[in-house]
């Protein structure tokens, strides 16, 4: 096993040959609580440090992609702590929810609500609106914002954060083959037992 173990931006390596490379268990001096597998090995874990101070001594988190003697693991592990964030919408009109099913990755032919990833540069209440628009079509206005949530992906092993607004949309959503396979309007009930994400669910049911 390895350990990925990150405390306040900084992260503990040891130096195999002049290679800087995430430690096995019995490399690290110290107790650590392991958090959850990451997404870039078979057997490799984020771990957070008990310490009575800051390890200034260690790398810098942000450093290390571009650090040449750091072994590609280390670049896979930073990679994939390194939380998602996503903004969802939901879209409500004479009482149903606007779901859409995917055409191609993580939502291929699974219901969802209608949302992505936050781009560099815009705001959640852009990239929610950016995203209806890619998806299904059409334009639409942020009423409120209806929560935030986060979780581990049982399937990614990925941290995500998401965003969920209340978005008012204008027109009959037109799906978009590239990336959204079908999309409907159904009562609120129905599409909480569409959905696999028990996230969006949640947030729906806080609606009914």
């Amino acid at each position: 096993m390895r350990m990925y173990v990150e405390s306040d931006g900084r992260v503990f390596l040891v130096d195999r040959a002049g290679r800087l490379d995430l430690p096995e268990v019995h490399e690290v001096p110290f107790d650590v609580e392991r958090v959850a597998p990451l997404a870039c090995g078979d057997d490799v874990w984020f771990c957070v440090p008990h310490l009575d101070r800051h390890p200034r001594e260690w790398h810098a988190k942000d450093d290390l992609p571009t650090t040449p003697s750091v072994s590609s693991l280390v670049r896979a592990a930073v990679h994939a702590s390194m939380p998602r964030i996503v903004v969802e919408g939901v879209c409500i009109r004479d009482g149903r929810v606007l779901l859409v099913k995917g055409s191609r990755g993580l939502t291929e032919g699974r219901w969802t609500l209608p949302g992505g990833f936050l781009q560099f540069g815009e705001s959640p209440e852009q990239g929610v609106l950016r995203e209806i628009q890619e998806e299904v079509g059409v334009a639409g206005t942020v009423e409120r914002f209806a929560g935030a949530r986060s979780k581990l992906g049982s399937r990614s092993r990925l941290h995500w954060t998401m965003l969920f607004y209340r978005v008012a949309i204008d027109g009959t959503p037109q799906p978009n083959p590239d990336e959204i396979a079908e999309a409907r309007f159904v009562a609120i009930d129905e599409a909480a037992s569409m959905l696999l994400d028990e996230t969006m669910v949640a947030v729906l049911r806080e609606l009914e």
